[in-house]
Parts: structure tokens; C-alpha cells; sequence
């Protein structure tokens, strides 16, 4: 059985830094990959509060690119070089996303692409 993919990018998010798609739909469902906190012209925020904000934001353009939106958002995953973080970041992320909220996952990591103390990556169901 084949699987008719869709790669999905914005000229509104930062372009994927590798080998991969910085979003895929496949059979309604947009999976999109970890996003870092850039700007497209290469500006990273510093707080992990504006980086979270800011990999939500490229979040949004992507989903936007499918004809989707946050509120499509069923599950995220989001990725801490410091748990101490974490409150920012739930402070944000809670302000942005609304009820019934997305399942969510948080882990810290020892390091991500580009010096960043936030990734983000989410999965969004037609």
C-alpha cells in the first residue's frame, strides 16, 4: 500500500536545517518536526519563554500552509536543555493553546541544533 505524502513548508518559518520536512501530511494527519525558535531571517530569541513563542509561531505558519490551524493540534512534544524552564514555557504554551489542550510531552535534553533551549514538534488531525 502506498501513502501519498505531502511535504509542507511557509515562507514563514525558518527552512528545515537537514534531510527531513519541517512538516508532512499523511492521510489528514500533519506531523510536524521539531521546530526551533528562529525567525526566518536567523534571529533566535533568547528567554526560553519568547523561544517557546517563537517555535509555536513557526508551529502555526506550517499548520497554516495545510489549511490547519492549533486548534487541529492533538498531541506536542516539547523539549527543555533545562527543566528549570519549564514554567516559562508552560506559561506561554497555555496562553497560546486553549482548552480541551493538546496531549503533551516534556523531556530535557543536553543539547539542541543551534544552541536553542526550546524545540517544539506536534502532530494535527484534520
Amino acid at each position: 500500500m502506498s501513502i501519498d505524502l505531502k511535504s509542507i513548508s511557509s515562507d514563514k518559518a525558518p527552512a528545515a536545517i537537514g534531510p527531513y520536512s519541517c512538516a508532512i501530511e499523511a492521510h489528514n494527519t500533519v506531523y510536524v518536526s521539531g521546530q526551533l525558535p528562529i525567525r526566518t531571517d536567523g534571529f533566535m530569541p533568547e528567554s526560553a519563554k519568547e523561544q517557546a513563542a517563537q517555535s509555536i509561531c513557526n508551529i502555526e505558519h506550517l499548520l497554516r500552509s495545510s489549511g490547519m490551524s492549533l486548534r487541529n493540534v492533538v498531541k506536542t512534544t516539547v523539549f527543555l536543555t533545562n527543566m528549570d524552564d519549564f514554567a516559562q514555557v508552560n506559561e506561554v504554551y497555555g496562553a497560546i493553546f486553549s482548552a480541551p489542550y493538546p496531549a503533551r510531552s516534556c523531556v530535557e535534553v543536553s543539547k539542541l541544533p543551534k544552541g536553542a533551549k526550546v524545540e517544539i514538534e506536534c502532530i494535527a488531525v484534520r
